[in-house]
């Protein structure tokens, strides 16, 4: 999981380079490189290549750039480890024993000890433990007269994902690119050509892109590309527009992206309900969906497929699905889901979620789905993404460019899509129209909302401050309460580094207790809905056991130690509100704790391999 940038034109390539790696860092951030056609000297054809690369972030790379590193055509990438430590020798771009060759590559090669026992035996030198080197050394040793057969004839040997960029001294006119379950973005500029794993490589050079997909390959050229497969047949492409620009990657005065893009809330939550309320007949228009009033109505049950954040708005779109639509909904980790053989049923439809449309996980699953003939929609915030190509339609969430590794706009922006989905599935079905009129009021409330959760930032501010020395934390809720817990525990976990346990509060009594003590302080999500009184049982139980709690509920709990007070919307609609402070108490608590906040260390931001 890792970041590609490549450029082919008139301009100095370094620079260039290293701006989009460092609008990529969020993608993979132990270790960058770059390779660049050297300038040739004067009547020859080649300069050979030039590498740099260093352990650490971009700006580790930069410091350690030689001064004279001129070339205008390039490839870089910037890594999240899988195969061999973080450290210069295994960072990218990888190159072939004569140095002519020059690779970078994000996925897993699974048969890559196979790859490089061979060409041990065959008296290749192998200096990194990665399992990319082995593409470097197989493209270099082909025989074939073309960059293009030379990269084709080493991508039929393995067997994995990959999303690859790839120079060669012999070809100094041309990029070749090409992808298999990791995403590779085309930019075309004016006599100059990009290419990135992420549009926010492009969109500062341009706003035209071309996706390219599984099995297909490109020949990049300053003046002209072409795309085709990896069997050599022409493939037909056109460029889109980006909908995103440049500034929406900028962090517009925060001191973090993750701060950004807690407070961009209110105005994503305004987006992904824009256009899309149906005031006359109280439901919504999900154009995209491609699912006809008669096959909503034949739907039998929903089954929601996601990993890490997007699995918990799973949950709070199975119960959102269920009371209003009344169809039987659940959600299941999509890494799992694949790997019990599933009974496929026709009656079910699948929903697919991913931030990025990319997680491979989540893709697999679809393509499994896909297989076995089973309805499959996305729900997925990048328009063009492998998910939202792949399904038969789906819902964007409209949420914007999200650049910190840990998910939160789009986390509110998913949930709201759920309950806009559940909404136009119930109005389908037995919804009433006062129940549709109701939940629209809720859905306008929102951002408003939001913003007054997010004025209550400095009090937010202090808690986490008295609760940041924490050995762990517990995070319960009931029913609607529950997948709230648990997506704050994972925020906290993921970038703070403070221990965090999610349990539903009746579970409490059936084990968890034992863990209960002053330094294990507890966040009870409370709701007030009809299980508020089961739920104040729970701080009962946990105050007479000397615990500490911190409350998230619609009023003040005399039980808590400290209450953070949410606005009241609709039931169903409570949740959505209920994350929005434990977003701030996960930020703030890793602010104390002084942890780096948009890169945690071990995570990456778009998880394209399994």
């Amino acid at each position: 999981m890792c970041g590609i940038v490549g450029y082919i034109g008139k301009r100095d390539v370094a620079p260039l380079l290293l701006e989009g790696l460092q609008r990529l860092e969020y993608r993979g951030y132990d270790s960058a490189g770059l390779a660049i056609q050297g300038k040739p000297a004067k009547g020859a054809q080649s300069a050979g290549l030039k590498t740099a690369k260093a352990k650490g972030r971009v700006r580790d790379l930069e410091a350690k750039l030689p001064k004279r590193f001129a070339g205008t055509t390039g490839i870089a990438h910037t890594r999240w480890a899988t195969h061999g430590a973080p450290n210069d020798i295994n960072a990218h771009p990888h190159q072939d024993a004569e140095g002519k060759v020059a690779v970078v590559h994000n996925g897993i090669i699974d048969n890559a000890a196979d790859l490089r026992a061979k060409l041990a035996a065959d008296g290749v030198e192998l200096v990194s433990d990665t399992d990319s080197e082995a593409l470097a050394h197989l493209i270099g040793r082909s025989q074939a007269p073309t960059l293009e057969e030379k990269v084709r004839h080493a991508l039929a040997m393995v067997e994995g994902t990959y999303g690859i960029a790839v120079l060669h001294a012999d070809f100094p006119d041309r990029i070749v690119v090409a992808r298999n379950g990791s995403p590779v973005v085309l930019g075309i500029g004016e006599k100059e050509m990009f290419v990135a794993s992420d549009v926010a490589a492009l969109v500062s050079h341009t706003r035209q892109v071309v996706t390219l997909d599984d099995g297909e390959m490109a020949t990049l050229k300053a003046d002209d590309y072409r795309t085709y497969t990896t069997e050599g047949s022409r493939t037909s492409t056109s460029p889109t527009t980006v909908e995103w620009e440049a500034e929406s990657y900028d962090m517009g005065g925060h001191d973090t992206y993750m701060h950004k893009e807690i407070h961009e809330q209110v105005d994503a939550v305004d987006r992904v309900l824009r256009g899309r309320i149906d005031d006359r007949f109280s439901t919504v228009h999900l154009g995209g969906l491609n699912l006809d009033a008669r096959e909503a109505r034949g739907v039998r049950r929903v089954k929601i497929l996601g990993c890490g954040s997007a699995y918990h708005t799973g949950l709070i779109g199975a119960q959102l699905i269920e009371e209003l639509a009344r169809i039987p909904a659940d959600a299941e980790p999509a890494s799992e889901f694949r790997y019990r053989n599933p009974v496929v049923d026709p009656d079910t439809l699948y929903l697919a979620v991913s931030q990025s449309g990319e997680t491979y996980d989540t893709l697999a699953a679809v393509q499994e789905l896909k297989r076995k003939g089973a309805r499959v929609l996305g729900v997925v915030n990048v328009v063009g993404s492998a998910i939202a190509r792949e399904t038969d339609g789906g819902v964007y969430v409209h949420a914007g460019p999200e650049v910190c590794v840990v998910s939160t706009k789009c986390f509110t922006n998913t949930a709201v899509a759920f309950a806009l989905l559940a909404l136009h599935l119930g109005r389908i079905r037995d919804l009433s129209v006062a129940d549709g009129k109701r939940i629209i009021a809720g859905l306008r409330k929102l951002p408003e909302q939001i913003a007054e959760v997010l004025r209550g930032e400095e009090e937010i501010k202090k808690l986490a401050a008295e609760y940041a020395n924490a050995k762990s934390m517990m995070f319960v809720g009931r029913v609607r309460g529950y997948p709230v817990a648990r997506e704050a525990s994972l925020k906290l976990k993921e970038v703070s580094y403070v221990h965090a346990e999610a349990y539903p509060a009746s579970e409490l009594k059936h084990g968890p207790l034992a863990l209960i003590e002053p330094e294990v302080p507890t966040v009870a999500v409370l709701p007030d809905d009809d299980l508020l009184e089961k739920n104040r049982a729970t701080l009962e139980e946990i105050k007479a056991r000397s615990g500490r709690i911190l409350a998230v509920a619609h009023r003040e709990q005399e039980k808590a130690d400290h209450t953070i007070v949410v606005p009241r919307n609709e039931v169903e609609l409570d949740p959505i509100l209920m994350g929005i402070p434990l977003q701030l108490l996960a930020y703030h608590t890793a602010l104390a704790l002084g942890r780096d906040i948009d890169k945690p260390r071990n995570l990456a931001k778009s998880v394209t391999v399994e």
